[in-house]
């Protein structure tokens, strides 16, 4: 009894009163999202992100484009883009943009949903450490593009056709009309004639963008104290991933415009085949830097697109936790 008594007082010092958690606890985890929540919640982000950063699209397409013309030199960023909308109006910055959400609604739907598929069926197995992320996002990202191959092409035409002489352009009205024209015209396998370096290009930046932006959320927290799932950890971490994926993706995004936009020569012949023979040549013809030609508002479309669909993603799914109780 008298050990009772003197028991008594610490077990009610171990007690924390009501609404109050001890130092020790920890909040729950999230409430898992469905699959199809996961699918469209990504496709969401993807297509709002694209919404802001589509005009760094068509200036890097077109910068990377330009010196496929005989004799164009190449121009800085700034110079280039004030150019194009003292000629052409504000409003050249946004041609494809059908297209380009279109795309992210095939791209970026079935990129990071089947990353974060792929990533939960595994972690039931082992704990995912780096190089199973980067695994699985490559993966998950070289299907994404297979997928969504036709609108990239689409998205590539109309992105750059202004930019060619009033007799060679190809004039699209809408991304349904390129994709019907394109099918009429040169037949399906003109949608994946890029699709080679797409592919790989998109297995990369599946790679170190998904992969990548996980680890630097986490060093990012650790380094400077910003929590993950704050505004500010995901800006750090989404421009961090999308400097490294875009440094490392450019030759083959170069590769894969090259390829989608070519026109067969008077004797039918292509100029560009496969993804070695472009990479070559480019570097043979115009300078092995020819293959990073557009890389600032390249790294704006990455970067910017890394942090915007993020956040979005992440924005959406709170709402949808918040309202869903």
């Amino acid at each position: 009894e008298r050990l009772e008594r003197v028991q008594q007082p610490r077990t009610l010092a171990m007690q924390a009163p009501s609404g109050i958690s001890l130092p020790d606890d920890k909040p729950p985890p999230p409430t898992p999202l469905s699959k199809p929540v996961i699918f469209a919640t990504s496709g969401m982000g993807g297509v709002m992100g694209w919404c802001i950063v589509h005009p760094f699209n068509t200036l890097a397409v077109r910068i990377n484009l330009a010196s496929m013309n005989p004799g164009a030199a190449p121009k800085p960023f700034v110079a280039y883009a004030s150019e194009l909308i003292a000629t052409e109006g504000v409003s050249s910055l946004y041609a494809g943009l059908g297209a380009g959400c279109l795309r992210q609604i095939f791209y970026a739907t079935s990129r990071y949903g089947l990353f974060e598929t792929f990533r939960d069926a595994a972690a039931k197995y082992r704990e995912t450490d780096f190089a199973q992320r980067f695994t699985l996002a490559s993966v998950a990202g070289g299907c994404a593009a297979f997928i969504s191959c036709p609108v990239e092409v689409c998205l590539v035409r109309m992105s750059n056709d202004a930019a060619q002489p009033a007799a060679e352009q190809r004039g699209y009205k809408s991304v349904f009309d390129a994709f019907g024209r394109i099918m009429g015209e040169e037949g399906f396998g003109a949608f994946y004639r890029g699709s080679q370096p797409f592919v790989m290009r998109a297995m990369l930046v599946g790679g170190t963008q998904v992969a990548t932006y996980d680890q630097f959320k986490t060093f990012y927290q650790k380094q400077i104290g910003a929590k993950v799932g704050t505004l500010l950890n995901t800006f750090f971490s989404a421009m961090s991933a999308g400097l490294i994926y875009s440094v490392i993706t450019m030759p083959f995004e170069t590769t894969k415009n090259r390829m989608a936009f070519q026109k067969p020569d008077a004797a039918g012949k292509l100029p560009y085949t496969s993804t070695p023979q472009t990479i070559a040549t480019i570097a043979r013809t115009e300078g092995t830097l020819a293959l990073w030609n557009g890389f600032f508002p390249y790294y704006g479309r990455c970067g910017g697109h890394t942090v915007t669909m993020f956040f979005f993603v992440e924005e959406i799914r709170k709402t949808y936790r918040r309202y869903r109780g």
